[in-house]
This record gives structure tokens, sequence and C-alpha cells, in this order.
């Protein structure tokens, strides 16, 4: 009875830890999501003509001149008349004829029963009409991310569920949290590294409770991100780039033209925080729990002895994780890149490039926070770890303290 009532009162001690950092925390980013989202309705008379985007289903093909365009490796090309039912939006029930426009880069043939986007738009008569947008993606992309779910969880068990609720939680505060900060002219960078730090702490609690090897990772993570984002300033300042340089700028400035109050030359180190924080995660808590394995097994190793087992372990890690970061950046603009190889830029004009300066401070970055997670993480751990002494284990003589033979 004693046992059991240890055993509750010791869960009870590690459980109320954990619910109240991340009651705080959460609370700090639910009032950062409520100030996000206050005050966006704006006052005045509804227009008199607007788009909306509404789905529909195809009940018929009533005209079709879609032919396949070799030049474009099979695409079709031209137009196509619908018979639509929309199933969203105030005309659900309506049937409307919509026209489809096709093309390699915008479009693809409609088929009977397939699902579609359409743009609404209705005009200050009150007559509507309909085109085709694009084909309805959202039921496979629900498949596709469910999918993903499912082997996370089958594959990681317990732990690979707190991986999707964390992942799912990070989600969520880029798109409804940073987003809305950012069009009310908070400055980025200081924005984006206050979010992530938050989103480390939660996501690492989440997996693990509150415990050595969560500070150690935490810290190694907030460490490494801080070091990104000074390297990322640094570099931007000696390629004479900002934000301002990067894709769509020009849309963000016509933004700040109509009042909108968006930062846009810290939008470049902002990404670069961002991208920076899954790796960093992975490698502070990936050291952070090899260093608790061991000093769990061999309670004699000092600070020191932890420090080098924590270098040599993240030496090993350094090579790939940064190979991995900065392919994925780079992967992700493949079709530009092959678009660049095409024009033979010369090595002065290819290099001098913005896209290629931006592409630098973007990847090279990323990977210097975390290849300095690595010696941060390992000094935290050490000296987190190196403080507790444990006791001598029984192949050490640690039963002999009596002088009598234990039974």
């Amino acid at each position: 009875m004693k046992i059991s009532r240890t055993r509750s009162s010791s869960r009870l001690r590690t459980i109320l830890p954990t619910v109240l950092v991340l009651a705080v925390i959460l609370g700090i980013l639910a009032g950062l999501y409520g100030y996000a989202h206050s005050s966006q309705e704006e006052q005045g008379e509804s227009p008199t003509a607007y788009a909306e985007y509404e789905s529909g289903t195809v009940l018929q093909i009533l005209a079709d001149n879609c032919e396949a365009d070799e030049v474009s490796e099979g695409a079709y090309r031209g137009e196509q008349t619908l018979l639509v039912e929309v199933t969203s939006g105030q005309y659900k029930g309506e049937t409307l004829m919509v026209t489809n426009a096709v093309g390699p880069l915008y479009g693809e043939p409609a088929q009977v029963g397939e699902s579609i986007v359409m743009i609404v738009n209705t005009y200050s008569n009150g007559d509507h009409t309909a085109t085709v947008y694009e084909y309805n993606r959202i039921p496979m992309i629900l498949v596709v991310v469910a999918l993903f779910v499912l082997v996370t969880v089958l594959v990681g068990g317990e732990t690979g569920a707190k991986s999707i609720l964390g992942l799912a939680l990070t989600v969520a505060m880029l798109l409804l949290v940073f987003l809305p900060l950012l069009m009310k002219g908070w400055a980025p960078i200081p924005t984006a590294f206050l979010l992530c730090s938050l989103i480390a702490i939660v996501c690492f609690v989440i997996l693990g409770g509150c415990s050595k090897k969560i500070a150690c990772a935490c810290i190694g993570t907030i460490a490494g991100m801080a070091l990104a984002m000074l390297f990322g300033l640094l570099a931007q300042k000696l390629l004479h780039l900002d934000g301002l340089r990067a894709t769509d700028a020009e849309a963000l400035l016509q933004l700040r033209q109509t009042g909108t109050p968006v930062h846009i030359r810290g939008l470049l180190v902002a990404g670069v925080i961002i991208s920076a924080l899954g790796a960093v995660m992975d490698v502070a808590m990936s050291i952070a729990s090899a260093l608790s394995e061991l000093k769990t097994v061999n309670p004699q190793l000092t600070a020191r002895d932890l420090w080098k087992s924590g270098m040599n372990i993240g030496r090993d890690m350094v090579g790939t994780m940064t190979n991995t970061l900065i392919l994925a950046i780079l992967g992700s603009s493949t079709v530009l890149i092959l678009y660049m190889y095409s024009l033979s830029l010369s090595w002065h004009q290819l290099m001098s490039s913005s896209y290629m300066g931006i592409e630098v401070i973007s990847s090279v970055s990323s990977a210097v926070g975390v290849i300095l997670a690595v010696p941060l993480t390992a000094l935290t751990s050490a000296v987190i770890y190196g403080r507790s002494q444990g006791a001598p284990s029984p192949a050490a003589g640690g039963t002999k303290a009596t002088g009598k033979k234990q039974k």
C-alpha cells in the first residue's frame, strides 16, 4: 500500500510541472492568437460586386475542344463548357454553366462526377457567373495527411502520436499566429524567434515531459536558432541582400502602399529561423538523449567525459544533417535552378544574382545553426548531468558498505 502511494506521489510530482509549463506557454500562444485576430472586421457596407471560391460537381460536359500538345509533353490545351452543381456557399444546390480554360500551366480537362473549385462572380444586379479555378484537391490532401499520420503512429507508437501533435501545433502557430502578427506590423525576426522558441519548448515537453534531458534539448535548440539568426543577419549584411530582393516581395510592397504595415526586410532571416527549427531540434534532442542514457548506464561519468562523448556523437550527425537541410532547400527550387542553367549564365552573372545570394544565406545560415547546436547542447548536457554524481554501482563494490551479505 505504501509502495503504491509512493509511486502515485512520484508520478504526480512528474506530471504537475509538465502540465504547468504547457498551460503557461499555451496560454501565451492563445493570447497571441487572440491579439493577432483582433479588430480584423472592417466596418462599412458590403461590396456590390465580389468573387467567391466554391466547390461544385461536374454533371455534364456540354462542349470540349481540348487536344494534347506534344510540345507540352502531352498536356492538354483548349476549353470546356461544363454543367456544374454548386456544393458550397450561398449558391449551393444551383446548377451553373461553367467555362474551364485548359492549359499546361493553369488547368486540366474535367470529367463528369469530378469535384472542382470555381470562381463565382456576383455582380451588383445580382447576376452571377462561374469559371473553373482548379481541381478540388482538399479531399485528397486530407487522405495524404491521414496516411502520413497513420504511418507515423504505427511505426512510432505513442511517441509518434506526440510528434504529430507537436507538428500540428507548429503548423497552426505559424499560420494562425505568425502570419497575422506580421500583417499587424510586428518585426519578423524577433517574432519568428519568439514563436519558434515557444513551439520548441512545447513540442519537447509534449514528447518527454519536464526533465533534465528536455531542459538540455530546449537550451540547445534555442541557442542554435539564435546563432543561425545572428549568422543570417551577418550574411545578409555582407551580401547586401534582405527580404526586399526575395521572390514575391513586390506584392508585399504593394500591400504596404495600401496601408498594411508589413515589414519586408526581416523576412529573409525570419525564414532562416523557421527553416532551421526542425533540424536544430533533431540534433539537440539526439545529443541530449544520448548523454542522458550514457549518464544512466555509467553514473560515474564526469562533465568532461560527457562533453567529449557529446562532441563525438554530434560530429557524426553534422554531415548528414547539414546535407539534409541544404538539399531540402535546393530541392524545393529545382525548377528555377534548371531554368537558370538553361540560360547558360556566366559565372559572375550567376554568383552575383540575388537568387544565388538569397539561397546561400538561407541554406548556410540554417546549417550553421544546426552545426553550432552540437557543442551548445553537449556543453549544456555535460554541465547539468555532470553536477550529479551517481552512487557507485554494485560492480564497483557499492554493496560492501554494510559489511554484510544482502539477502
